[in-house]
């Protein structure tokens, strides 16, 4: 799903679901939590307004294993702010900013 129909949905998205979608528009796999670190880094550095949040996947109704694997090592790590998941408004601004993001 691209960034732009994830926006149809509802204003609000959690990062991790907007790190996969930028990954399907660029067509690159999203799957490495240590790339992930690096888009929030890169979010957190334009100061984009993140608002942190616990998002457990199988709540969030993810039933893919691989979002389910992801999203628990990110929680290894859960000191680091760039491991965190994130409420993102998707505003037009906040789209420059996460497609400015290159792997």
């Amino acid at each position: 799903m691209s960034l732009d129909e994830l926006r149809k949905k509802v204003i609000f998205h959690n990062s991790v679901d907007v790190w996969i979608a930028i990954c399907s528009e660029k067509n690159v796999n999203w799957t490495n939590p240590e790339e992930y670190k690096k888009f929030i880094a890169h979010l957190l550095k334009n100061n984009l307004n993140l608002k942190a949040f616990n998002l457990c996947a199988h709540e969030a109704g993810a039933t893919e294993d691989e979002k389910v694997k992801f999203t628990e090592t990110l929680a290894e790590t859960k000191e680091d702010p760039n491991s965190l998941t994130y409420t993102i408004k998707l505003n037009d601004a906040a789209l420059d900013i996460i497609r400015s993001y290159s792997t």
